[in-house]
């Protein structure tokens, strides 16, 4: 007599059939994930949270790779090394395919999932900068002449509105528009233009 062996759906896959789905541009439904993984849609929230939060979590999880990746590519230390996270970080995002069709498909709900402060996206991208800068004044490399957790804040913000431009004002983002940040990043934190 054999065994029949089933496998139980965990967190973890939750987790990566719905950041498989996002980068392909398919609807996360929550109903269709739990039938899909064979799991009650209570026992889907229970693992992920609602809908928002499990979006939250495959956008970090897209972020934080590409955040480390410019940590360790962008040579030098202090302003220039600031910037040029930054500018690698929103460039590479600028002309991201699928950030750019979760944006076309539902720009209302993406732009609440992107940009609100209780978004788990927008919070950490802040509390990423801001250990950024922490790190960068703590080895004497910056002095900015603004508070680092509002300096932090409006670095995020002033990326969000290139990066989200098309949602906000009906303008295409452009790299050109970038550019212009990172010089008002550079002035920000106490460098010259």
């Amino acid at each position: 007599m054999t065994e029949k062996t089933t496998t139980r759906a965990t967190p973890a896959d939750a987790f990566r059939r719905a950041r498989r789905m996002w980068l392909k541009g398919e609807k996360i439904h929550l109903a269709s994930l739990s039938a899909e993984l064979n799991i009650g849609r209570a026992t889907l929230f229970r693992w992920v949270g609602n809908k928002d939060l499990l979006i939250g979590e495959v956008l970090w999880s897209l972020y934080e790779p590409l955040r480390l990746e410019a940590l360790s590519i962008t040579p030098g230390q202090g302003v220039d090394f600031v910037v040029g996270v930054y500018r690698h970080i929103n460039s590479t995002l600028l002309h991201s395919e699928p950030l750019r069709r979760f944006i076309r498909e539902d720009p209302e709900y993406a732009l609440k999932i992107l940009t609100s402060s209780q978004s788990t996206i927008h919070s950490r991208t802040v509390e990423a900068n801001t250990r950024t800068l922490r790190d960068q004044m703590a080895s004497g490399y910056i002095n900015p002449p603004l508070n680092i957790n509002s300096l932090s804040y409006f670095m995020v913000r002033l990326a969000e509105s290139c990066l989200y431009s098309d949602i906000i004002n009906g303008r295409e983002p452009r790299d050109e528009e970038l550019e212009d940040a990172c010089t008002a990043v550079r002035i920000l934190l106490g460098g010259k233009a």
